[in-house]
């Protein structure tokens, strides 16, 4: 299939590791000129440099003032975002009880102000060309809240109220809006929260990953290649008409419809 996406730009927030380089690494291999964006600017360059077209922009969301300067510098070295894919790192596991205003506050600072300042920043030129394709990298908690990742579930969730609202208010203008969630992907940060588990409940990681790979149907976690290549999917020319949706790319870890 051709994916008409050759040529596009998209931009990849936090696309260093993990689902974000696994996205940037399938939206290039589709013809995409892709930037690479993360805080480490060696890790930046590395990456941009394995991508044919590909540029690297370094950069920390977290900064109020970072996702406007990003989305410059892009339009600056590309041409405006076409594509924009948004990721984070996740919160550090907790429960719900145990948290404060300070935590919650951070979570949402991290998972929902930096991607509104990136939309807000690309959207307005999308609706005028009448092409854009925005694309959450989000997390299976999103519809099944997931046991001790309170913070991520909250962030989350507020995001997933965002995009949804507003995939509705711009998809007359041929922009899309979706969400894609991973279950138990092969990441640093899925061996981090196994690590994490093992931790709390006194057994090993191996056991802890067992367990999980028992809960998913597919037996196995996914990869991050199988995740980028949906991910491309959903910011491509042939997935016109899927918008306002949340994808999962789980095994058929989550049980409800």
């Amino acid at each position: 299939m051709d994916l008409g996406i050759s040529g596009r730009v998209a931009l990849v927030a936090a696309s260093t590791a993990g689902l974000g380089r696994a996205t940037a690494r399938a939206l290039a291999a589709e013809g995409a000129r892709v930037v690479i964006s993360g805080r480490r600017a060696e890790v930046v360059e590395r990456e941009a440099a394995a991508l044919p077209g590909a540029v690297g922009i370094p950069a920390d969301l977290t900064d109020p003032g970072t996702p406007e300067a990003l989305v410059r510098r892009t339009g600056e070295l590309l041409g405006p975002v076409d594509i924009l894919v948004l990721n984070g790192g996740g919160p550090a596991p907790g429960t719900a009880a145990d948290q404060t205003p300070e935590s919650l506050s951070a979570a949402v600072g991290s998972l929902l102000l930096p991607h509104q300042a990136l939309i807000r920043h690309t959207l307005p030129g999308m609706r005028e060309r009448g092409w854009g394709r925005i694309l959450a990298i989000g997390s299976s908690g999103v519809n099944e809240p997931l046991p001790g990742l309170a913070l991520s579930n909250a962030g989350r969730a507020a995001l997933a109220g965002l995009l949804k609202t507003l995939a509705s208010e711009v998809a007359a203008d041929g922009v899309t809006v979706n969400m894609l969630l991973p279950g138990r992907i092969a990441t640093d940060r899925v061996a981090a929260l196994d690590r994490a588990r093992a931790e709390r409940e006194h057994t090993t990681v191996e056991a802890v990953a067992a367990a999980a790979r028992a809960a998913i149907p597919a037996g196995r976690y996914g990869t991050p290649e199988e995740f980028g290549a949906a991910a491309a999917f959903l910011c491509s020319a042939p997935a016109s008409y899927v918008t306002g949706s949340q994808v999962r790319v789980d095994g058929g870890m989550a049980r409800s419809f």
